[in-house]
C-alpha cells in the first residue's frame, strides 16, 4: 500500500496560510512512521486554526477540520495531532496547573493510584475486545475514533507521531486524565481514595433553559463551576467528516460541534455543546452520595462518561436518540443531569409544541432515567439545573433524602438556594441581556436566599447562580465543606439561542463573576501560591460574541 500525506495545517492568526504556519506530514501506512515537512498542500487530512486571546478576553479559540477524502481513522488521528501542534504551550501549562500531581511522581496515595491504573487498563482492554467483535458498529466506531484522536493529540505533543496500526493504546496516566476529570471524582469514591477531590455538597455548574414571553425565543445557558486553577480556557469548533460506521457513507449527524473546553481535552468537560444535528446539550453534576451504589462501578461492561458523551453528541438526531446512545454501558461515573434541547422542534412564537423539544436525563451508578420534558418546559417557561436530581427515583437512590435529613433544605430539590433564586429571578428574563445577568448573578451579601443554616457569617458566596466561594471568610463556621472558603466558583458563562445556534454562535464570559462582587485577582487572593501558569492576574473580562470562520 502506498504512503500518503497527512497534512498538519497550523493557522495561528489568519485564515490565509503562510509558509511559517503550515506544516505537512507524510505517513507510511506500512511502517507507521510519520515525518513533518514544511509547506502547504491543499489535500489536507486535518487543519487547525488557533488564536490565543486569553490576555484580552479570557479565551483562546480553536477550529479543527478534517477532510472526507480520507478514512475516518486517519482523520481522527490527524485531528488530535493538529490540535496538539497549535496548543502545546497551553496543554503544558494546564497540565502543570491541574494534573501534574495526580498519581504522578509525588503521589500521596500509592495504593489508590495502583487500583486506578488497574481499573483504567482493564476498562481499555474490555473496550478493545468489544471493538474486535464487530457488533454495534456505529457505537464502537465512534469510540475508536475518539481514542485515535486522543492518541494523535498525545503523540503530536510528544513529537512522536506515528499513525498507530491495529488497536489503539493510550497512556493510562497521560492525557487520558484530562478527559477523565469528571469520571475521576466518582472513581475516587468507588476505589476508596484516602483524600477525595469532591467534598460534600460541592456544586458543579448551573444551567437554565428559558422560553421568552410568547415563546419568541428559546435561550440555553450554562455556568461552569470549577477550581480556579482550571481557568485556561479554549472555545473550540470541530468539523469532522466522519461516517457513522467504518465502511458506510452516511456522515455523522453531529459532525460539527462548537463547545467550551480546555487545553488537552477533546470534548467539553463543562459540558456545553452546539451540534450540527440541531441539538444543544449540557449538564450539571448531581453526583452520588449512596456508597451502596459503587458496586455498579466496574471496569468491564462500562464505558466512561466522557466517551459516552462524545458518542451521543455525534450520532444522535433527537433527544430520544441521544438518551439511548448515552445510556449504553453506564459507568456510574461523572453522574449528571443532562438537558438536550432540539432546536429543530422550536419555532419562534409557536406555543402548541407537544414533545421532542426538550429531554432530561439523569445518571447515577446502576440507574439512568430519561424523559421528554417539553410540556413541563412550556408550562413553567423555564428549566433550571443546579446539581440536585429532579427525578424522584434518582433523588432517593443517590442518598439525597439522608442528606436533607442531616443538613436540611440545602440538599432538597425545591428549597435549595439556587432553586429558589432561579424560581424568583427567571421571570425577570425578557431578553438576552437579562438572561446573562441572571446567569452571572451573585449578590450573596444582600440576597436573603444566599443565607445558609449553620453558617457564620450567614450569607455564603456558594449560594448563588455563579458561585464565588473564594469570598467566604477563612475563619467562618460552615456545616459542610462546600460552603467554606476555597478557590472554587463559577468560572464562565455560555449562552446560545435559536437565532445563534445555526451558525454555532454563542455569547461567553470567562472567569468568576464580578457583576455584583469584586473581580477575582490571583495576586490579592488567598490562593496566590497555587500554580496558575498562563493565567491573567485579574479576571474582569467582557462578554464576547463567538463567531467562526
Amino acid at each position: 500500500m502506498d504512503s500518503y500525506t497527512l497534512l498538519l495545517c497550523v493557522l495561528t492568526s489568519s485564515w490565509v496560510p503562510t509558509i511559517a504556519d503550515v506544516h505537512s506530514a507524510v505517513i507510511n501506512s506500512q511502517t507507521g512512521k510519520l515525518s513533518l515537512l514544511p509547506g502547504f498542500q491543499t489535500d489536507f487530512v486535518a487543519w487547525a486554526n488557533f488564536t490565543d486571546d486569553i490576555k484580552n478576553t479570557g479565551w483562546a479559540y480553536l477550529e479543527v477540520r478534517t477532510s472526507d477524502r480520507y478514512n475516518d481513522s486517519l482523520q481522527a488521528y490527524a485531528a488530535g495531532a493538529v490540535e496538539a501542534a497549535v496548543t502545546s504551550q497551553l496543554i503544558y501549562k494546564h497540565w502543570m496547573n491541574t494534573m501534574v500531581d495526580y498519581c504522578g511522581p509525588f503521589k500521596y496515595d500509592i495504593t489508590y493510584c495502583q487500583r486506578l491504573r488497574d481499573y483504567i487498563i482493564a476498562n481499555l482492554q474490555w473496550m478493545e475486545q468489544q471493538m474486535a467483535k464487530g457488533e454495534d458498529l456505529e457505537y464502537w466506531h465512534q469510540i475508536r475514533l475518539a481514542m485515535l484522536q486522543l492518541r494523535g493529540l498525545e503523540d503530536s505533543y510528544n513529537d512522536q507521531m506515528a499513525f498507530p496500526p491495529g488497536q489503539f493504546s493510550v497512556n493510562p496516566f497521560g492525557f487520558l486524565l484530562f478527559q477523565m476529570g469528571g469520571d475521576l471524582e466518582d472513581l475516587e469514591a468507588a476505589l476508596n481514595k484516602t483524600a477525595q477531590s469532591r467534598m460534600l455538597g460541592s456544586g458543579s455548574c448551573s444551567a437554565l433553559v428559558k422560553l421568552l414571553p410568547g415563546n419568541k425565543e428559546l435561550l440555553v445557558s450554562h455556568d461552569t463551576w470549577n477550581s480556579y486553577q482550571s481557568m485556561l480556557r479554549i472555545m473550540k469548533k470541530y468539523s469532522f467528516a466522519y461516517r457513522t460506521s467504518p465502511k458506510g457513507d452516511s456522515p455523522i449527524p453531529g459532525g460539527i460541534q462548537a463547545f467550551s473546553s480546555y487545553p488537552g481535552s477533546i470534548f467539553s468537560g463543562d459540558d456545553f455543546y452546539i451540534l450540527s444535528s440541531g441539538l444543544v446539550t449540557m449538564e450539571t453534576t448531581i453526583g452520588n452520595s449512596n456508597p451502596a451504589l459503587w458496586k455498579f462501578v466496574t471496569p468491564k461492561g462500562t464505558v466512561m462518561e466522557w466517551l459516552r458523551n462524545i458518542v451521543a453528541n455525534r450520532l444522535a438526531e433527537s433527544g430520544e436518540q441521544w438518551a439511548a446512545h448515552f445510556s449504553k454501558y453506564n459507568s456510574g461515573t461523572y453522574n449528571n443531569q443532562w438537558m438536550i434541547v432540539d432546536y429543530k422542534h422550536f419555532t419562534p412564537g409557536k406555543t402548541d409544541i407537544e414533545d421532542q423539544l426538550f429531554t432530561v436525563l439523569e445518571q447515577i451508578p446502576g440507574l439512568i432515567v430519561a424523559k421528554d420534558k417539553t410540556k413541563e418546559l412550556l408550562q413553567k417557561g423555564y428549566w433550571a439545573s443546579y446539581n440536585i436530581p429532579y427525578y424522584e427515583d434518582v433523588f432517593n437512590a443517590s442518598g439525597c433524602p439522608e442528606l436533607v435529613q442531616k443538613y436540611g433544605d440545602w440538599f432538597s430539590f425545591d428549597k435549595n438556594p439556587r432553586a429558589q433564586i432561579f424560581h424568583r429571578n427567571q421571570s425577570l428574563v425578557t431578553d438576552i441581556d437579562s438572561m446573562v445577568r441572571l446567569m452571572r448573578y451573585n449578590n450573596f451579601k444582600e440576597d436573603p436566599l444566599s443565607k445558609c443554616q449553620g453558617c457564620d457569617p450567614p450569607n455564603n458566596g456558594e449560594n448563588s447562580i455563579s458561585a464565588r466561594s473564594d469570598l467566604n471568610p477563612a475563619n467562618g463556621t460552615y456545616p459542610f465543606g462546600a460552603l467554606r472558603q476555597r478557590s472554587h466558583g463559577g468560572t464562565d458563562m455560555k449562552l446560545t439561542s435559536y437565532a445563534m445556534y445555526r451558525e454555532y454562535q454563542l455569547l461567553a464570559v470567562s472567569g468568576p463573576t464580578w457583576d455584583q462582587v469584586p473581580a477575582f485577582q490571583w495576586s490579592t487572593s488567598p490562593y496566590s501560591g497555587l500554580l496558575h501558569m498562563g493565567h491573567p492576574d485579574r479576571w474582569a473580562f467582557p462578554i464576547v460574541a463567538v463567531h467562526w470562520g
